[in-house]
């Protein structure tokens, strides 16, 4: 990572953790001694609603305190949001992670974007086969690091740990891992 800022942008709904995937995002930035910031984009809306959570983490002091607009990082963890929310801002040079068992080149298509960098993992499938249930927060944090390498995987793997408890903090660490290993690049 330079020294530049770097912003990510969760697109996720109500209730899937887009937020709690945004501060254990950027709690592991703070263990590694980084500058960090995360904040949500949400109003009072139901369980189920779009929402947007961001996160910034940087080897400076950041100075910037407004949303983000031209993302780094894009990560969706429910792919019904692929629209105009989430294409706002990408820019050369983005990286877009989507939880999905489509190809890159058909999210691209789906988006009406070219040439960005598109990672992609059923993110959805992994969470029910470790969890027991479809939420995909911690699968899409390990393979935001295989892409980006923003934080180290065992600073994630940390916070996760630290943030749930008991068997379920296990759990969603290997959650975690397995997202780290089975996402690719389109």
């Amino acid at each position: 990572m330079t020294t530049k800022i770097y912003e990510v942008r969760f697109h996720g709904r109500g209730g899937q953790g887009a937020w709690t995937a945004s501060l254990l995002l950027a709690q592991a930035g703070l263990n590694e001694e980084k500058n960090i910031q995360s904040f949500p984009a949400f109003g009072p809306e139901r369980a189920g609603a779009p929402i947007t959570a961001f996160t910034r983490i940087s080897d400076e002091k950041i100075q910037i305190h407004s949303s983000i607009y031209e993302p780094d990082v894009v990560v969706v963890l429910d792919p019904t949001l692929l629209g105009p929310s989430v294409s706002d801002g990408i820019k050369k040079g983005t990286i877009l992670i989507v939880n999905t068992d489509k190809t890159a080149k058909e999210i691209l298509d789906t988006l009406g974007l070219k040439d960005i960098e598109t990672w992609t993992v059923d993110a959805t499938t992994l969470a029910i086969d470790v969890l027991g249930r479809p939420i995909t927060n911690t699968a899409m944090l390990g393979s935001v690091v295989k892409a980006t390498g923003v934080v180290k995987l065992d600073s994630i793997v940390q916070v996760v740990k630290e943030r749930f408890g008991g068997k379920i903090s296990e759990l969603n660490a290997e959650l975690v891992k397995k997202a780290y290993e089975e996402v690719k690049q389109g």
